[in-house]
């Protein structure tokens, strides 16, 4: 049989031609051999026939090209922190191995997870055959990929060395991931011991202590004051308790709303970077995301206001981004990035001054790879301090809680008996 193709080469050249072979996939196969990606094949050369298989073979709707392809919810498919990390790990390894960069894409589309990855994947590689680069197919995709990932892509195919801009990006998420992992571990034990605690608080006041106060009522008396105090909460969440869920449900979903908006996400950077212990693990976290993002990019050679508006939109607290836009007005390409943070009163001395020493060295991205490494350890630091005080703290409320409880109700029982006796 002869197959009419389209391919584009590992250059991204597009090239037609004429072949003969058993099938169509046999004569992707030979397509394969010489280097090729096909974008169309036609059998016999004759017009209105059907498209072909594409090497990175897949689902009907992930091999139509990209342009005709309605992709099903954009802005609802994404990929995680951990799945972007997986991907691009992945990528950076079969391009390191001397892999093309189209056929990298398609044999991470060909792995069928069932997850937004599948998606993604499949549409970068159809950019990439259609005469794309890595970066503009990245763009599409604004809720998986940050413009720190895109900005680093761009700069790698730059330079040539988009396997190297993409290790550096799979180390950066590696310690995000794992600053996040120490945070979310550090707040489980608390977490737990909250739940549980309020569960047992609620269950004493539904099912318990109504229970002993029908058994003081029959026994008359005089009750002490903290047991007359338990019964009034009591009788208030049996009344009004499911009102009482409703508006902390409500509270919650407005704080939620509220957060979202720039104002919201203010005062709450606000607030965070006012409490005790917590204001430490915001600021090393923050300090060290600031150091290693800006870092790498300078490093992969992003222009310096590039990069300073980029780790403004990634830096994740509002306070210190607000820094960072005031002192980005006040630099100027190639100008010192130390003295404008130093004008401010967010980044404490120590940061600005061994930024200072970088960039007076002329190599700012060790600088700041050292800054990082710096805030990574202050921020075990100040993990461990706040579990340290956070899980004593936590047992003595409950205790006192639950003691309050005990206590409250055996002190009746004391009184009410004693007066029996006489």
């Amino acid at each position: 049989m002869r197959f009419s193709y389209t391919a584009v080469t590992r250059s991204g050249e597009r090239r037609s031609g004429v072949l003969e072979a058993a099938d169509r996939r046999a004569a992707v196969a030979i397509l394969e051999k010489q280097g090729l990606v096909p974008v169309r094949m036609q059998e016999g050369g004759e017009t209105g026939t059907t498209q072909i298989e594409r090497v990175s073979t897949g689902s009907d709707q992930s091999a139509a090209p990209a342009s005709r392809r309605v992709l099903p919810g954009r802005k609802r498919l994404r990929m995680g922190m951990r799945e972007l990390l997986i991907f691009t790990s992945e990528l950076s390894d079969l391009l390191a191995s001397g892999m093309k960069l189209g056929n990298a894409l398609a044999t991470l589309s060909r792995r069928k997870t069932g997850r937004a990855r599948d998606v993604i994947a499949a549409d970068l590689r159809d950019e990439i055959v259609r005469g794309s680069s890595l970066s503009q197919a990245l763009a599409r995709w604004p809720g998986t990929f940050p413009p720190l990932f895109v900005a680093m892509v761009r700069a790698g195919e730059a330079s040539g060395q988009l396997a190297r801009s993409l290790e550096t990006l799979t180390r950066h998420y590696e310690r995000v991931q794992e600053a996040r992992e120490k945070v979310i571990m550090a707040l489980i034990y608390p977490a737990i011991v909250l739940s549980f605690g309020a569960l047992v608080l609620v269950f004493a006041m539904v099912f318990v202590v109504p229970r002993f106060t029908a058994i003081f009522a029959e026994l008359g008396g005089t009750l002490p004051l903290p047991t007359l105090i338990l019964i009034q909460i009591s009788r208030f969440l049996m009344r009004y308790g499911l009102l009482l869920l409703l508006g902390i449900v409500g509270g919650v979903c407005f704080l939620r709303r509220l957060i979202r908006t720039p104002r919201g996400q203010y005062m709450r950077d606000r607030l965070m970077l006012g409490l005790p212990v917590v204001r430490e693990i915001v600021r090393a976290n923050a300090f060290a995301h600031f150091a290693r993002t800006l870092g790498s990019l300078l490093a992969s050679g992003v222009p310096v206001l590039e990069a300073l508006a980029i780790v403004e939109k990634t830096v994740g607290n509002a306070v210190i981004a607000e820094e960072l836009q005031r002192a980005r007005s006040r630099v100027t390409d190639g100008a010192s990035i130390s003295g404008p943070l130093a004008a401010g009163r967010v980044f404490p001395r120590l940061l600005t001054d061994m930024l200072a020493v970088g960039e007076a060295s002329g190599d700012t991205s060790s600088a700041l790879a050292h800054i990082a490494r710096r805030y990574d350890a202050e921020l075990d630091r100040s993990v461990k301090i706040l579990t340290t005080v956070l899980e004593p703290l936590l047992i003595l409320v409950m205790a006192v809680l639950v003691g309050y409880v005990a206590i409250s109700m055996l002190l009746a029982v004391f009184d009410l008996t004693s007066g029996l006796n006489v």
